[in-house]
């Protein structure tokens, strides 16, 4: 996303909810979230420009739910990073062992350690109690 595009695209949903343009509730948000994924879905049959618009919208979706959980945006797809860099530096540490590029055993082996990851509580390079 370029700069700015969560802050325009919260200040754009906050200034449509005080004009009462806006979902009474979390579930009014996650209905459309689905919505948005199944249109997604029938788009990726179609162009390039489509697939873009219809995640574009399925992201504008996902920021107006981050507004409706009173959460950043941007600071949880940072925390989402973040952890995935962690829990990935687990498997570059061990592609030496992986099965062969382009197998499937390779990747139900990176999958394997993922998941040891996510058990082992690994959310930015150390474990969650520490």
């Amino acid at each position: 996303m370029s700069d700015g595009a969560f802050e325009r695209a919260l200040a754009l949903q906050a200034h449509a909810a005080r004009l009462g343009f806006d979902w009474p509730g979390l579930d009014g948000v996650l209905d459309k979230m689905a919505e948005e994924l199944r249109e997604f879905e029938q788009a990726r049959a179609e162009s390039p420009l489509r697939q873009q618009e219809e995640l574009g919208d399925l992201l504008l979706t996902a920021v107006n739910l981050a507004r409706h959980l009173g959460v950043d945006p941007a600071a949880s797809l940072d925390a989402a990073t973040a952890r995935f860099a962690a829990r990935f530096s687990g498997i570059e540490a061990a592609l030496d062992q992986l099965p062969p590029l382009g197998t499937t055993a390779r990747l139900r082996a990176m999958e394997a350690l993922w998941q040891k990851a996510k058990l082992e509580g690994v959310v930015h390079g150390h474990d969650e109690d520490a």
